[in-house]
């Protein structure tokens, strides 16, 4: 674990406008005001208790023709965990090295994630999710102030936990919103 100076208030929430390209603004001000890990443990609890009530025909469900289905939402999820943690451990070990970006449409068609069941899902998500928190636990203070740039985009390690959670929070948004409405199954998201 972190030996260095405690890392809690660099990860409470309130980042500086140039710690992360404009882009993921959005995904920021979800987190704003927020503890990073405690954001990520509660989101966890939500998202297992939510796969934990999802059968697998929910998990085929898409609310339109040319949308993702639930499970392929999951799925890109656990890819941008996947993604954005590798990018903070890089630069939180000082890569200098610009890192390439990816199109998320490719990955999650790619990907194959309707063939997969929830419960393959739910597993990967906890494993990866599990892996995010103590990655940024283990992160010093210097660490987190790290940046690096990655799809031509400026980062600082610790913009990258918060995007993580925002992120999250926005696709579970759009879940409630407009794939949950009509959908008589007990499937539960809080």
């Amino acid at each position: 674990m972190n030996t260095s100076k405690n890392n809690t208030d660099l990860l409470s929430g309130y980042l500086n406008v140039d710690e992360a390209g404009k882009y993921y603004s959005d995904y920021l001000a979800y987190s704003k005001g927020k503890p990073l890990i405690g954001q990520l443990i509660s989101s966890k609890k939500s998202v297992l208790n939510f796969l934990s009530s999802l059968s697998e025909d929910d998990g085929l469900y898409s609310y339109d023709t040319d949308k993702w289905t639930v499970k392929e939402v999951i799925g890109h999820l656990i890819d941008i965990e996947r993604i954005f943690s590798y990018r903070a451990l890089a630069f939180a070990r000082g890569e200098t090295e610009s890192l390439p970006g990816y199109d998320h449409n490719d990955y999650v068609v790619k990907a194959n994630l309707n063939s997969q069941s929830v419960e393959q899902l739910k597993q990967q998500y906890q494993s990866e999710r599990e892996s995010v928190i103590l990655l940024f636990k283990s992160f010093s203070d210097e660490m987190l102030m790290r940046k690096g740039t990655a799809s031509n985009n400026p980062f600082t390690v610790r913009s990258l936990g918060f995007i993580i959670a925002g992120h999250e929070q926005h696709h579970l948004k759009i879940i409630r919103e407009r794939y949950l409405p009509g959908r008589s199954s007990g499937v539960i998201l809080d």
